[in-house]
């Protein structure tokens, strides 16, 4: 192996080195009598063809200034045997080559001094000067410390940086091994020995090299504090293969670690603290989270009324009691982590051990004392305490303690406390607030709007729900969407005045009897009239409850109530409105084209007196209806045409979902929320069941039309795959079609749909309803219709001005009718 292989490229003899460059042999007139192989590889001249030639057969004149040799082989004015030069050299070929020459004279012979010349390219010179210049850089100017130990591991040479962090001459510390020098020094990577000398042993014993392995370690010049490096270590040998030593370079990443530390620690924090709305739990987290990463010990205490949802107010009294909630160390607890005995009094004691959470108290002379009268962070002797703020208000204090590491917190690490205890502080008083709130939340829950809305083969839906009282998070607007028979769907939206627990209360009562009424297949007009009678009578009854006979503000919200109810048929693509005192709807059909149906518009609910009015809209499939109430598109700084204007343009443009289209809504109408009064928002989506889900027949009104019924439904569950239904839909059609026939007058319709069930309605110009009863052992008949009711999922009956129309419902075989719809 060469000098240049071994030493990765570089060749520190020179390109000038006798033994490797090319050489020729002067005479005293520079006639070349000597050519060795270098010189014929270098300008391709045979021994044959250049002895005998002068020299300017090669030499053919000098570059320019910028090309001149390097200054450390500028040779001086009086050179002496030797001198150095640039030149430009020709090849055989007639190429032009740059060339650094140097001429030495050798001895005096019969016509004068014989020379050898020694040329090689200058280009490979100015290489030469680079690499040298860099090992120069690496010995007196690197920011990487670099040391050379001989094979028994002892200090051989180091460069500048080293000799800095171990702030003494190269001299006074030569021949000592690393670990005389970093004697409490260890790796932070276990995958290789612990200690330097392992490390080093290792790499000289197998030769492979281990890289960047970080160490910490107090330098001798620095013990008062911890740095860190990246260290890499392997094994220098000759050209021969004969081991030197080992090298070691270290490149000190103490500022890099320590943000990257507090960095991690703030990631771990913003995923870990607050997890739940528990404020024991909370404080929990804050401490694992701390412990043993930033501190040794850490308390954590809230103020007494936190715990039960209070707010702290600023200027109060001081605080005097504590709640501990959490404290985590590593070991025994370091001395400071609790106040003095005297101190604390504990509320919950188990075999004479503390629980959290406890009562504690600290003195006003101690740091967390101090803390608490100035809301400020305190640092005293290793102890650091930092208030938990939240809203300018302090909800407690929390005490890191340090033992087993002496340093002290610096500016860094005073940034990082006040970061971790800023995020607990506002968990904290969300779950403070959550828990204030939570008690007159769970009274209104049942009362509340639905979480979930179920799915519906009729339309898609989306909703959004602002109360102006977002501490409770209830009010008096509501909206609803309502499975009805037929694969139709009830959409209701109201307002009741007013916000708050009265509103919400209100609203709880109306919705659930909007859902009651909606279930006896009511028309929307028929609906919103009996609605209309209960609020009144709820405001009769109230009225002669009141003393001193009229009505108090608190059953304002009674009256003055709008709503609007619409049902819509997927199968005929119809839906049927009205409203009470409530804004219309707004459509957006397929093609883009926006209107609001000019509905009748009703009274409010409970004043009485005035009928109420449907309107009948079509709605083809694709089109998105809009129901909401005045709080959404009006308020005292935004007339209600600017709203509706706004809110049309939204849904002009649509989006990729529905949800999209509602947050847009509400981006653009209620930026910061609704002002004075709630909001809400029903986005609608029409579907439409095609003629490949729907089958509909008029049978004859006779006896023999109950087996054409049963042919065509049986046939139709066939072409359906729902051959498993045949008997009971069969049984079903039977009795229902009898009896339409029986007992009711004009043409009898048979509807099958297939849909998330079978449904099958039979349809007559009657509009007496049959009824449900147990028959005796010696009745004839009346058993029929409670068969129909053990076998089928439900049942019942809907109102048509025509007549009426008995249904049923069953579900797939090995089927969830709740799942969405699957074609089969």
């Amino acid at each position: 192996m060469s000098a240049w292989d071994a030493a990765g490229g570089v060749d520190f003899r020179g390109p000038l080195d006798v033994t490797r460059a090319a050489t020729a042999v002067l005479d005293a007139q520079d006639v070349v009598i000597g050519w060795s192989p270098a010189a014929e590889e270098l300008l391709g001249y045979p021994p044959e063809e250049i002895i005998g030639q002068h020299v300017d057969t090669l030499l053919i004149g000098r570059p320019t200034p910028e090309a001149a040799l390097p200054g450390f082989i500028e040779p001086p004015e009086d050179s002496g045997a030797c001198h150095s030069e640039a030149r430009i050299a020709r090849h055989r070929d007639g190429q032009v080559i740059q060339v650094a020459v140097m001429v030495c004279e050798l001895a005096a012979g019969g016509n004068g001094a014989t020379r050898v010349m020694v040329t090689a390219p200058l280009e490979r010179l100015r290489n030469w000067e680079s690499h040298q210049a860099m090992l120069h850089g690496l010995a007196t100017q690197s920011p990487v410390a670099l040391a050379i130990y001989d094979p028994e591991l002892r200090v051989a040479w180091t460069n500048a940086k080293y000799a800095e962090e171990i702030g003494r001459p190269l001299e006074e510390y030569v021949g000592q091994h690393a670990e005389e020098l970093y004697p409490d020094g260890e790796f932070l990577s276990h995958d290789y020995p612990a200690t330097l000398g392992e490390v080093m042993r290792y790499v000289l014993a197998t030769g492979e090299p281990v890289v960047d392995l970080h160490y910490r370690g107090r330098p001798p010049a620095d013990r008062e504090h911890e740095h860190f490096w990246a260290c890499s270590y392997y094994r220098l040998q000759d050209a021969r293969g004969h081991v030197l030593g080992i090298c070691e370079d270290a490149f000190d990443i103490s500022d890099r670690y320590r943000t990257l530390h507090r960095l991690e620690l703030l990631v771990r924090a913003g995923s870990s603290i607050g997890t739940t709305l528990d404020m024991a739990e909370t404080a929990r987290e804050m401490a694992e989270v701390a412990v043993p990463q930033f501190a040794d010990a850490v308390t954590v205490d809230l103020v007494a009324g936190v715990l039960e949802g209070e707010e702290p107010h600023p200027g109060g009294e001081p605080v005097r009691v504590l709640m501990r909630m959490a404290r985590r160390s590593e070991g025994p607890p370091p001395e400071g982590a609790e106040p003095p005995a005297e101190e604390r009094e504990s509320t919950e004691e188990a075999e004479g051990k503390e629980r959290e959470p406890y009562r504690i108290g600290y003195a006003d002379a101690s740091p967390q004392g101090r803390c608490l009268a100035s809301g400020r962070t305190v640092l005293a002797d290793g102890t650091l305490v930092v208030p938990l703020r939240a809203r300018g208000t302090t909800l407690g204090l929390v005490t890191f303690l340090r033992a087993t590491n002496p340093s002290p917190f610096d500016s860094g690490e005073l940034a990082l406390a006040d970061e971790l205890v800023a995020r607990t502080a506002v968990c904290l008083d969300n779950a403070r607030r959550y828990t204030r709130e939570r008690a007159a939340a769970l009274t209104l829950q049942r009362n509340l709007l639905p979480r979930h809305l179920p799915r519906q083969s009729a339309v898609e839906v989306a909703y959004r729900y602002l109360p102006t009282d977002s501490r409770a998070g209830v009010g008096g607007d509501w909206f609803d969407v309502i499975g009805l028979s037929g694969t139709r769907v009830g959409l209701v939206v109201g307002d009741v005045v007013g916000h708050g627990v009265n509103a919400a209360a209100t609203m709880g009562r109306l919705r659930t009897t909007v859902r009651a009424l909606a279930r006896l297949d009511l028309p929307p007009d028929e609906l919103l009239a009996r609605l209309d009678d209960l609020v009144g009578q709820g405001a009769e009854e109230r009225a002669a409850a009141n003393p001193t006979g009229g009505l108090g503000p608190e059953d304002d919200v009674a009256t003055g109530v709008t709503c609007l109810y619409a049902v819509y048929d997927p199968v005929s693509r119809k839906c049927t409105m009205a409203r009470a005192a409530h804004p219309p709807p707004a459509i957006v059909g397929p093609d883009g084209t926006l209107s609001f149906p000019d509905l009748p518009p009703g009274p409010p609910l409970g004043l009485g007196g005035l009928p109420f009015e449907s309107a009948e809209v079509e709605l083809p499939e694709g089109s998105l209806v809009a129901l909401f109430t005045d709080g959404l598109v009006e308020s005292r700084e935004q007339d209600v045409d600017v709203g509706l204007a706004t809110l049309g343009g939204v849904l002009i443009d649509g989006g990729d979902s529905l949800e999209e289209v509602c947050d847009r809504a509400l981006a653009e109408l209620l930026p910061g929320g609704p002002a004075a009064d709630d909001a809400a928002l029903l986005l609608v989506r029409t579907r439409e069941l095609g003629a490949e889900r729907v089958a509909v027949w008029e049978l004859p009104d006779e006896p023999a039309g109950v087996a054409k019924a049963r042919d065509l439904a049986s046939g139709r569950l066939r072409e359906w795959g729902l051959e498993q239904l045949a008997f009971t839909t069969e049984l079903v059609v039977s009795e229902l079609v009898t009896n339409a026939i029986r007992y009711a007058a004009g043409p009898v319709h048979l509807r099958l749909i297939r849909d998330r069930t079978l449904l099958c309605e039979v349809s007559d110009a009657g509009h007496t309803s049959p009824h449900l009863r147990y028959s005796a052992s010696d009745d004839e008949g009346g058993r029929g219709l409670f068969i129909v009711a053990q076998i089928v999922q439900r049942w019942g009956t809907r109102y048509t001005p025509s007549g009426k129309t008995i249904w049923t419902e069953q579900a797939f075989p090995d089927r969830d009718p709740n799942a969405p719809y699957l074609a089969f």
